[in-house]
C-alpha cells in the first residue's frame, strides 16, 4: 500500500477553519473592514466606543445606543477590591503577566460566572473592556509607589485610561492619539491571539478563561512585541542621519528590521498610514520631530524591500505613539492588549454561536512500533 500523502500547512498558513462576519481583511490591495466597514472611514470618524459596538453588535450604533453602551462601559470600570489585593500582591511582575492574573482573578468573581448565555457573555465582555485599561494603569501606578488613580464617568474610554495613568486630564490630542490608537489595534480576523481565544472558547471555556488564552498568545515577542522593538531600533540608530546605514548593516548580516512584514500584508497595512501621520503630529507637539524622522528614514531605507511585499506594518509607527504620550516601553503590549480586547470577545462570542471543537492533526514522524526494552537491559 502507497504511503499517506499528508500535506502540511505550517503555522496553518493559508488555511480556512470558519466562517466569520467580523473582520476581513485582502492582504494584496491593503484592505481592512471591521463588519465591512473600512478602517479608514471609521480612523476618520468613528470614537473607539462606537467601534467596540460595531464589533460586538454587527451594526453602528444609534445615539441612544451609544449613549447606553457608554453608561455600560464607565459603570464598569472599577475594580472589585480582591482584584486591586491580586494586582498589588505581583506589583514586581511583568505588565502582561499581571494583566493575565488579573483577569482570571476576574472570572472567579464575575456576578455572572456561571451563565453561559449569549446574554451573560456580553455582559462580561463589556466588564473586560471597561476593566483593562485599569488594571493596566493601576498596576503602573502601584509598581511605582503611588496610589491607583480612580476612574471619572465624565471623560471617554481613552481619556480616563490617560487620566488613570497619569493622574493627569489629557488633552484633547494626547486623548484622540490615544482612541485612534485603540480603533486600530481593536480587530484583526484570526491572528494568533484571537485564534488562541476561539480555541479555548471551542472546548466551552468561559469568557474570561479564553481571553485569559488570547492574552499568553499576545505577550509572545511574534505577536505583540514589535512596537517595542521598533523603539528599541530607533534608540540604537540615535540620529536620522544613521538610519540608512543602520538598516544596510542590519540586512547584510540577514537581521530582521522591525516592524516590517506581516503574514497578511503583501503592502502597506492600511493601519500604518493614520498612525504614520500621528507620530509625525506628535512629534511636531511635544518638540520630538527626531523619532519621526528616524523612523521615516529607516522606511526610505527599507523601500527596495517592497518588491518582496515587505511593507511597514501597524507596529511601526505605535511606539512612538506611546513615547511620544510619555508611556513606558514595557506597558506597549499591554495597551495593545486594552485596544484588541473587544475583537477577542466578538470572536468569543462569534465560536460560541456556532460552535465546533477545534481540534486539528499533527502529522507523526517518529518511529513506529518501537520495542520495549526492560531498565535493567537499556544500555
Amino acid at each position: 500500500m502507497a504511503a499517506e500523502q499528508v500535506v502540511v500547512h505550517k503555522g496553518l498558513e493559508g488555511i480556512y477553519f470558519d466562517t466569520t462576519r467580523i473582520c476581513h481583511i485582502d492582504g494584496q490591495r491593503g484592505i481592512l473592514l471591521y463588519r465591512g466597514y473600512n478602517i479608514h472611514d471609521l480612523a476618520a470618524n468613528a470614537t473607539y466606543e462606537e467601534v467596540c459596538y460595531l464589533l460586538l453588535h454587527d451594526r453602528l450604533p444609534t445615539k441612544q445606543e451609544l449613549a447606553e453602551f457608554d453608561a455600560a462601559l464607565k459603570a464598569s470600570r472599577t475594580l472589585p477590591q480582591p482584584v486591586m489585593d491580586v494586582i498589588r500582591a505581583f506589583k514586581d511582575g511583568h505588565p502582561m503577566d499581571v494583566l493575565r492574573t488579573a483577569v482570571s482573578a476576574l472570572g472567579t468573581i464575575d456576578p455572572d460566572v456561571k451563565d453561559m448565555s449569549p446574554e451573560a457573555n456580553l455582559r462580561k465582555g463589556i466588564r473586560l473592556i471597561a476593566q483593562f485599561p485599569t488594571i493596566v494603569a493601576a498596576h503602573e501606578r502601584i509598581r511605582k509607589g503611588l496610589e491607583p488613580v480612580p476612574p471619572r464617568d465624565d471623560l471617554g474610554h481613552a481619556a480616563n485610561f490617560l487620566w488613570m495613568l497619569k493622574g493627569e486630564e489629557p488633552d484633547p490630542d494626547a486623548a484622540r492619539a490615544m482612541d485612534l490608537d485603540f480603533i486600530l489595534h481593536a480587530e484583526h480576523s484570526s491572528n494568533a491571539s484571537a485564534f488562541a481565544a476561539r480555541v479555548a472558547a471551542s472546548t466551552l471555556a468561559d469568557m474570561h478563561s479564553a481571553v485569559v488564552a488570547a492574552i499568553a498568545a499576545l505577550k509572545g515577542p511574534l505577536h505583540g512585541g514589535a512596537a517595542e522593538a521598533v523603539m528599541e531600533m530607533v534608540e540604537a540608530i540615535g540620529e536620522p542621519e544613521r538610519a540608512e546605514a543602520w538598516v544596510q548593516e542590519q540586512l547584510a548580516a540577514k537581521k530582521r528590521i522591525m516592524g516590517f512584514g506581516h503574514r497578511v500584508y503583501k503592502t502597506e497595512d492600511p493601519r500604518a498610514r493614520h498612525l504614520r501621520e500621528l507620530s509625525r503630529i506628535l512629534g511636531e507637539k511635544y518638540g520630538d520631530p527626531k523619532t519621526f524622522q528616524i523612523l521615516q528614514n529607516i522606511e526610505k531605507a527599507m523601500e527596495p524591500m517592497r518588491a518582496k511585499g515587505i511593507y511597514v506594518n501597524v507596529d511601526f509607527y505605535a511606539g512612538s505613539i506611546y513615547h511620544y504620550l510619555g508611556i513606558p516601553a514595557d506597558l506597549y503590549i499591554p495597551i495593545f492588549a486594552i485596544g484588541r480586547i473587544v475583537g477577542w470577545v466578538a470572536h468569543i462570542m462569534e465560536q460560541y454561536s456556532d460552535n465546533r471543537l477545534l481540534r486539528p492533526l499533527l502529522h507523526y514522524v517518529g518511529p513506529m512500533e518501537r520495542e520495549w526494552v526492560p531498565i535493567e537491559q537499556r544500555g
